[in-house]
């Protein structure tokens, strides 16, 4: 049973204070975990769990990570902008992008990220674009085929658009060594959102015989490999979660097994995990402001896909609770739904939930990754607030909920944008 971190009563005097909906975070649940994420890879001296910005761009819980150690994964400016921010000089980044344009990498290099580059074509245009290519450099392999473990197809490779083939990777190699390179990374991506303790020493043992191979015939001993994300979490409330402890591991075990009789015994192992971080420990909160009777019974809520797009796009499921109702039968099925307009804009279908009355507060689960950053503007809808829950039980204000003037600040027209702004005023 999946059980929220904040209780009713915490909710409805968070929500006289900042109104729904909201997504708020559990400080103590990332700090703990990271932790956890660090025990499991102690064993290796230059692990570093670089986080996914893109999973929850928010500079707050950014510097929880990063006090816990993390360094920071960047796919954009953007993003590449924001960790240097917050860390201020201080901290490692990863720059793991793909079609990137020549200032991004411009950008990466003068604050000392480490590029990892997505394509063999890629190398001469990083040569275009710096001066001089970085002592250190990172390339993404793409073995190809369709991915799996034990208990059945996870993804496919072959379809995807990142990486390079082996021959590519191999051939890359040579060629940056010869150019100056120094210092070298292996990064892979094969499967997302894994609830298996096999996928990470899986594709860790792929890596390290590649890592043999690339000794073998580029003569480059890689410094680092990344085993990137994929690690995912249990969404549904019935699904076992990861075992870290478990994955760092097995992960341990291959390392063993191939790379240290091959002498590559001192290679770093990172992670660039967002999904597994900071997931389970976010929460969207939202009301329920209207009921509808027709073919099916719906609740209408003050949240929409805006808010947490995952369901619309892909039919993800979110587990629901419905506060200060979690001990109560679920013994009505409803949709709860978004107020775009959009069909595709529900939370969850056809769910059983005990009877929901209008002022309910909904608690949405799991959207700690890839829920607040993946909204956008449809409909003129506005983003929320994010709220951090810190360990002493006090509650900050981590980014405000978006105005219509935020909505309006790119227009180019002056006069409009006024007009905007006084109908704003009189709101």
């Amino acid at each position: 049973m999946k059980m929220p971190f904040i209780t009713k009563e915490q909710a409805e005097e968070i929500a006289g204070k900042y109104p729904t909906p909201f997504h708020i975070y559990d400080e103590k649940g990332i700090r703990d975990n990271m932790r956890r994420v660090r025990e499991a890879f102690a064993w290796n001296p230059g692990f570093r769990e670089y986080f996914a910005v893109k999973a929850e761009p928010n500079p707050a819980i950014m510097q929880v990570l990063m006090d816990e150690g993390a360094g920071f994964d960047c796919s954009s400016l953007t993003e590449l902008m924001l960790a240097h921010a917050v860390g201020d000089g201080r901290e490692e980044i990863m720059f793991s992008s793909n079609e990137t344009p020549a200032e991004e990498y411009v950008y990466a290099d003068r604050i000392g990220a480490v590029i990892n580059l997505d394509d063999f074509t890629h190398i001469k245009y990083l040569n275009n674009a710096l001066p001089k290519l970085p002592e250190t450099l990172s390339l993404r392999y793409n073995p190809g085929g369709v991915f799996t473990l034990s208990n059945g197809i996870m993804d496919n490779p072959g379809d995807a658009k990142y990486g390079m083939t082996k021959e590519q990777l191999i051939e890359g190699y040579r060629l940056l060594r010869e150019q100056g390179v120094k210092r070298f990374g292996v990064h892979a991506f094969l499967a997302s959102n894994t609830v298996t303790n096999e996928y990470y020493p899986q594709l860790a043992g792929e890596l390290f015989d590649l890592a043999v191979e690339v000794k073998e015939k580029a003569g480059v001993a890689l410094s680092f490999i990344n085993l990137s994300g994929g690690v995912g979490i249990p969404y549904q409330p019935d699904q076992e979660g990861n075992d870290i402890l478990a994955i760092g591991a097995g992960v341990k075990k291959k390392f063993e097994e191939i790379l240290v009789p091959a002498g590559l015994s001192d290679v770093a192992i990172y992670a660039e995990m967002g999904r597994f971080m900071t997931g389970p420990y976010g929460a969207l909160v939202t009301r329920a402001i209207h009921e509808k009777h027709i073919y099916k019974e719906y609740i209408g809520v003050d949240a929409c896909a805006v808010n947490l797009m995952r369901p619309a796009m892909y039919g993800a499921y979110h587990h629901v609770t419905v506060l200060g109702k979690e001990n109560a039968p679920a013994d009505h099925v409803y949709d709860v739904v978004g107020s775009l307009c959009e069909n595709n804009d529900k939370f969850a279908i056809d769910r059983k939930l005990p009877q929901v009355e209008t002022g309910d507060l909904i608690y949405i689960h799991d959207t700690g990754a890839h829920g607040f950053s993946m909204g956008y503007s449809y409909n003129g809808k506005l983003k929320s607030a994010e709220l951090l829950l810190h360990e002493d039980g006090s509650v900050e204000q981590i980014r405000r909920a978006e105005t219509p003037m935020d909505y309006f600040s790119t227009f180019d027209s002056l006069p409009v944008y006024k007009k905007l702004a006084d109908i704003a005023a009189h709101l």
